[in-house]
């Protein structure tokens, strides 16, 4: 008796797997499947949590430093806004800006959570953020979020009273080579830890990706035959962030052959908006707070009128002001925009999926010359021997 092939994205799993696609194409298929064990973990170690969350978050002078490198940046820079809206003093602060200038970075005479973000734990850069905020600040906690037993990050956290470890489960460690799993899973283990998402919200961004990836194959097939030579995504405040994750993907997945790009809708009309031709794709992230999204809306009906883009496509959660030929996720009208960047990135990791087997590439190994690698190699890390700024009278 024969066993139907599953298929992801339309594309058997056999099919997948020889043309070097098939950790990754299982990677963003079982998102919506995984959230849920991360949203079971959290409640499983919300007392832990809170015994070492709440002391700090009720301290108004307690600064946040959410950092990672590359992907695990720009979890910081999703998350940001949504915490400085609840009234903490949080900001994205990539690992790779906090090595290079620790004293421009780092404040030794204010009391700092580092939020740390790592797929592998093992990046040299993320090793030695840590090491030089334990240096240079005075009073420094850490949250540790990663994905990886075997990391050094997490390794290092054991028996610090200083430091928490969020281990997510293992299926979050990606092994191809983009972050697709470990991406949505760390953003929202971190927005449950700091209760910018509720506990069980996850189930609501999981439906809406699991009926878009169905109803949207036709059209993500269609825009990868189109071979646009430039992708910009644009979005507001979470969604920026998010903005910033799409493009790094689709350059990624496509070795660079596809020019992919990110700005906010009002930046976008400040210079960038003159990349716009015939063989651009324009995505607007369409947020769901009504202040953002008159913005937002404002900028895609200009973008349509001035008819020079091969393509605009918006994705929202709600229907009013889209067309027939963009993307709504079901269920998602009244959805927070990080519960959005959930759902939507999904959609953005499957056409750069696409795009990259298009192009003949091997999306598990996109880089044809082998100089980009999955866990970044070749950085020399030297000691800093000077001081911090320290604030003068």
């Amino acid at each position: 008796m024969l066993v139907a092939q599953r298929e992801i994205l339309g594309i058997a799993e056999d099919r997948l797997d020889q043309a070097g696609a098939g950790l990754t194409a299982r990677e963003i298929a079982q998102q919506a499947g995984v959230w849920g064990r991360i949203d079971a973990l959290v409640a499983q170690r919300r007392a832990a949590l809170d015994a070492f969350l709440a002391p700090l978050l009720a301290r108004p002078e307690l600064r946040i430093v959410l950092t990672g490198a590359g992907t695990s940046a720009f979890i910081g820079e999703c998350l940001a806004p949504a915490l400085l809206g609840r009234g903490l003093r949080a900001e994205a602060l990539p690992t790779t800006d906090i090595v290079s200038g620790p004293a421009c970075f780092l404040q030794p005479g204010v009391p700092t959570l580092l939020v740390s973000f790592a797929r592998s734990g093992s990046s040299p850069e993320s090793v030695a953020a840590v090491a030089l905020a334990d240096q240079l600040v005075g009073e420094v906690y850490h949250l540790v979020v990663t994905c990886n037993s075997a990391g050094e990050l997490y390794r290092a956290a054991q028996g610090r009273a200083n430091v928490f470890a969020l281990l997510l489960p293992d299926a979050t460690h990606d092994r191809g080579f983009a972050m697709t799993t470990s991406f949505t899973s760390m953003l929202l283990a971190a927005a449950l830890a700091f209760g910018v998402m509720a506990p069980g919200a996850s189930s609501v961004p999981a439906g809406a990706a699991r009926a878009a990836l169905d109803a949207s194959l036709p059209l993500l097939r269609d825009l990868v035959a189109r071979r646009f030579r430039r992708v910009v995504y644009l979005g507001s405040n979470e969604l920026r962030g998010l903005a910033r994750e799409a493009s790094l993907k689709l350059l990624e997945l496509t070795d660079g052959q596809v020019v992919a790009l990110f700005d906010s809708p009002l930046g976008f009309r400040h210079g960038p908006k003159t990349v716009v031709d015939a063989d651009t794709l324009v995505v607007v992230l369409l947020s769901n707070d009504a202040h953002a999204r008159r913005y937002d809306l404002d900028l895609l009906n200009e973008l349509r009128r001035d008819g020079s883009a091969g393509r605009v496509l918006a994705l929202g959660g709600q229907a009013g002001g889209l067309e027939p030929g963009d993307l709504v996720f079901e269920g998602m009208e009244a959805a927070g925009d990080l519960a959005l960047a959930l759902a939507s990135i999904v959609l953005c990791q499957s056409f750069a999926l696409l795009a990259s087997l298009e192009l003949g590439l091997r999306p598990d190994t996109p880089s044809r010359t082998g100089t980009v690698n999955r866990v970044v190699r070749g950085v020399t890390i030297y000691p800093f021997e000077g001081d911090a700024h320290v604030p003068r009278d």
